[in-house]
């Protein structure tokens, strides 16, 4: 059977797929062949397995990418039309504005980051020359 998957979590290592049966089937890593990865939307062939826990698909190997079925799906939708110059021109110069105000307020917080060990270096010396002078 073919399906998709809806998701799959690396790190926990399980997901689920999608079967071409409209059901959902659970995956466990160890169902994947050594070196195979899933990630969402990929197409996926399997061997559907009715356990005690409930589906899950076994033996699953990787069709294609979600990555490359999104990539021809892109290719089929129709172009957008290009922005006049007018309309790039404008968005350039917006974009520009931004990087600068951006520059210009990190400036000060980098500032104002280095000055305050300052003060707590002092305050920590304080009490070491109260307790010499008494």
């Amino acid at each position: 059977m073919e399906g998709s998957v809806k998701w799959f979590n690396r790190t926990k290592g399980f997901g689920f797929i999608a079967g071409e049966d409209d059901q959902e089937y659970f995956v466990h890593h160890s169902a994947l062949a050594e070196g195979t990865f899933i990630r969402d939307n990929d197409r996926v062939a399997f061997d559907p397995a009715d356990t005690d826990k409930g589906k899950q698909a076994q033996n699953v190997t990787l069709l294609q990418k979600g990555s490359e079925i999104a990539a021809e799906q892109g290719s089929e939708a129709p172009a957008e039309e290009p922005a006049s110059e007018a309309e790039s021109e404008e968005a350039e110069s917006t974009e520009e504005s931004a990087a600068e105000e951006t520059e210009s307020e990190e400036a000060p917080a980098e500032d104002e980051a280095k000055e305050e060990p300052a003060p707590e270096a002092e305050s920590e010396e304080a009490p070491a020359e109260e307790e010499k002078k008494e």
